[in-house]
């Protein structure tokens, strides 16, 4: 089979690089791609809109697509291919809500009886502030709208939160700050069931211990030990299945990927948001794990059938993101990137996300620029190999987080 995929991160890296294992696979296509791509893919540029991927996917004779970025969800790209007939992995404009705003989302919590942080939507900025009253700080803001993983606001103080509203809104949700562990929690649908994926956690803030301002996503890691099984079949059984049934009885049927962003509370897990795509980073440390034939459950997803079963993941990965100096107010670009080599050497994977080459020459061209991945049985191993890995890489101003994974490891 030949697969189309949209966008060029590290996540589209990873899939890109874990297709390219599979027998199934005989090309790979990536619009726009990156050099890392690149290496196990043939990239074309983007189209000047999302009917555009259609028209490649067609003339290209591709069997499958698959979204990485939510922006071509929300946009409406899987109807597109539709009306085409073609095979998409992903969901429809009116189930892409769900990512596209976090005020239909929270309504949509509440008709599906989802447990998630209680809230107050806002229209206006005097709306908003007059609804901060409500609530005892922290309190979180977050932007109705797409905002790249930077939309979300926890402000300490009264003044920070009425300026994060003047930032965010006007149509803003405020909502209770919840305690606990945060947990990434993703699935595969292909609208009536849902295989859940290894369970991950990302490092949203731009400092260690989890401070600064947030970011797309400082790193992540993948481990079994994250969730027991009592909290994977309630996560599943509380969230994952009801958001897939409420969707099919309101008529919008949610295929491809469920991701759930959850606070594990005293009271069980919470929903903080939606999104209707794979993570980034969290996507470099599932493919790096995975054990089973990727293509097959995409494939198996995208014929609407079941099937799709069976254990794919094998001990645990992290992977840690270099970001470019200034990352993630103002980064800068075009510094000369060194040693790639040398670390995959070392065993890791080194996922491109914001770069480019010149001359034969990898440069900086984005905030988040490598993803250093690497795996093993344990997670302290892990994490060993991942920041021995990450010391061979250098460019000027090269910045990223010591802690990646710490929080998981008094579970080992």
């Amino acid at each position: 089979m030949k697969i189309l995929i949209i966008g060029g991160g590290g996540r589209e890296h990873a899939l890109a690089w874990r297709l390219s294992k599979s027998p199934q696979v005989r090309g790979i296509i990536a619009s726009p791609g990156n050099p890392g791509i690149a290496q196990v893919a043939t990239c074309v540029a983007a189209p000047a809109d999302v009917s555009g991927y259609a028209d490649i996917a067609q003339a290209r004779g591709v069997d499958l697509t698959i979204v990485g970025p939510e922006a071509p969800l929300v946009a409406g790209i899987v109807d597109q291919f539709n009306r085409r007939r073609l095979k998409i992995i992903g969901p429809t404009q009116a189930a892409a809500r769900l990512e596209g705003s976090k005020i239909f989302a929270k309504q949509f919590f509440e008709r599906a009886g989802i447990p998630t942080a209680r809230s107050v939507q806002a229209s206006s900025l005097n709306e908003a502030i007059e609804a901060l009253k409500q609530f005892a700080l922290p309190v979180v803001i977050k932007a109705d709208g797409l905002a790249a993983g930077k939309g979300v606001v926890i402000a300490q103080d009264r003044d920070e939160a009425k300026q994060a509203i003047a930032h965010l809104g006007p149509n803003v949700v405020i909502e209770e700050f919840l305690e606990g562990e945060e947990v990434s929690f993703m699935g595969l649908s292909n609208g009536n069931v849902l295989f859940p994926l290894a369970p991950t956690q990302d490092h949203k803030r731009i400092f260690d211990g989890d401070q600064g301002p947030n970011t797309g996503g400082m790193g992540a890691y993948s481990d079994p030990r994250i969730l027991t099984p009592a909290q994977n079949g309630d996560i599943m059984e509380r969230i994952m299945l009801p958001a897939i049934g409420h969707m099919r009885q309101e008529g919008t049927p949610f295929t491809g990927f469920l991701y759930a962003g959850l606070m594990m509370t005293e009271d069980g897990p919470k929903v903080l948001e939606f999104n209707v795509r794979l993570g980034d980073p969290e996507t470099q440390a599932l493919m790096h794990s995975f054990r089973g034939d990727f293509a097959e459950m995409l494939t198996l997803a995208a014929n609407g059938t079941g099937g799709i079963s069976g254990r794919a993941w094998g001990g645990c990965s992290v992977c840690v993101v270099l970001a470019a100096q200034g990352y993630p107010h103002a980064p800068m670009s075009g510094d000369a990137i060194t040693g790639i080599a040398e670390a995959e050497a070392m065993g890791a994977t080194v996922f491109q996300a914001g770069t480019k080459q010149k001359c034969g020459q990898l440069f900086t061209s984005g905030g988040r620029v490598l993803g250093v991945t690497a795996g093993g049985e344990t997670l302290p191993y892990a994490i060993e190999q991942a920041y021995a890995a990450v010391e061979k890489v250098q460019f000027r101003g090269m910045h990223y987080r010591k802690d990646i994974g710490q929080k998981g490891l008094r579970r080992w």
